[in-house]
């Protein structure tokens, strides 16, 4: 009796440990595979209150080799330019017919004004021709102010011009090397003014907003942060937005533990159609149902072949041009693919490849499928 019970406590405890090495190698399993679908709030998610804003201004480029603007295209460079003589008083009013901006451009101003941005902090700007000017390459961009949506100034830029591009003319021809009308300067502006944010340290809640709304990922996301931090924080108001309490009153370190949180992301089944450029895009998650596929193509080709008609010499007729015309139809031979239901979406590329369409053609049979009602995803041209 004693090794009989002996035997049956190694057996047990032999089965004990293979069942607890089986249960944590499930655990593992299921946790690599969630982490591996998993995305990180930080790339999925913005916080309510923290944006850029767009600047805008308007200034004078000057320095140009001949390529600046006209006085008859553009009048308003010509008024630019008085008003900053004037400013340094230099008055040209009464010569002003006079004035030739050949080496002068009038441009628009852009910036982006990052979130938490202070003064002294500089910023990249964009520089666009507003007239007709041929180039910008080598222009100086003078002191201009840069305006938020609220007309306020919030930067000031100045510089010498970077672009990539320039032009190039002569008598007989003339050469174009990328856009020489746009031009940046790195560094180019100075914040002068802080830009206001909604956001603060101590607020009851932060507000995480999804950059593509999804009600099952804004589920994922809830459940995900309540585990995370042990209690029901988090509550998903609808399909874009996740409310998160700040108990503490410190929204910085809430934020920063929020945005490394690895949570699920399900993505809607979609096909993305540009007929423009025939591309096509299509998710992992698209599916059809079984559907036959033919396609073929007919083409016409018209030929015209005018041919010259003249009289005998003693017949006093006139030569006359007289038209032919060819019309020639060929029918391609039609491919019949049958796509089984519930087919991958490696699978439907190649089953769609082997009917021999071309990308227009491709696009057009994805549209008779999703109209046949066999095709699982939203169809977006664009």
């Amino acid at each position: 009796m004693l090794r009989s019970r002996s035997t049956i406590q190694s057996v047990g405890q032999s089965l004990f440990k293979t069942m607890a090495y089986c249960a944590v190698v499930f655990i593992l399993t299921s946790l690599c595979a969630s982490t591996a679908q998993a995305e990180r709030i930080k790339n999925l998610a913005d916080i309510e209150g923290v944006r850029s804003n767009a600047l805008v201004g308007y200034g004078l480029v000057v320095g140009l080799n001949a390529t600046g603007d006209t006085s008859n295209s553009s009048p308003f460079t010509i008024n630019s330019i008085t008003a900053m003589l004037e400013r340094f008083g230099i008055n040209v009013r009464p010569n002003i017919s006079t004035v030739k901006p050949k080496n002068i451009a009038a441009v628009m101003i852009t910036a982006e004004l990052p979130p938490f941005a202070r003064p002294g902090q500089e910023l990249d700007v964009t520089v666009s021709s507003l007239g007709d000017a041929k180039s910008l390459f080598g222009g100086t961009l003078l002191l201009s102010p840069l305006l938020g949506g609220n007309g306020q100034v919030y930067a000031v830029a100045q510089g010498a011009l970077s672009g990539g591009g320039f032009s190039a003319s002569g008598n007989g021809s003339t050469t174009t090397k990328g856009h020489p009308t746009v031009a940046r300067i790195p560094n180019g502006a100075h914040i002068e003014k802080a830009a206001p944010t909604m956001l603060k340290n101590n607020q009851e809640q932060v507000v995480l907003t999804l950059r593509h709304p999804d009600f099952s990922t804004a589920m994922h996301m809830r459940d995900t942060i309540n585990a995370y931090f042990g209690s029901d924080m988090a509550q998903a108001t609808d399909a874009g937005t996740i409310k998160v309490w700040n108990p503490e009153g410190n929204s910085v370190d809430l934020i920063a533990q929020l945005e490394q949180i690895n949570v699920s992301v399900d993505h809607a089944a979609v096909v993305v159609l540009d007929e423009r450029t025939g591309t096509i895009v299509m998710g992992q998650d698209v599916q059809i149902d079984t559907v036959a596929v033919a396609h073929g193509s007919i083409s016409v080709s018209v030929t015209e072949s005018p041919q010259v008609s003249q009289p005998n010499a003693f017949a006093g007729g006139q030569t006359t041009t007289v038209e032919r015309t060819d019309v020639e139809v060929t029918h391609a031979e039609a491919q019949l693919v049958v796509l089984p239901k519930q087919v991958s979406l490696s699978e439907l590329v190649k089953a769609l490849n082997a009917v021999g369409a071309t990308p227009s053609d491709l696009i057009a049979v994805l549209q008779a499928i999703k109209a046949a009602g066999a095709l699982h995803a939203e169809l977006r041209v664009i």
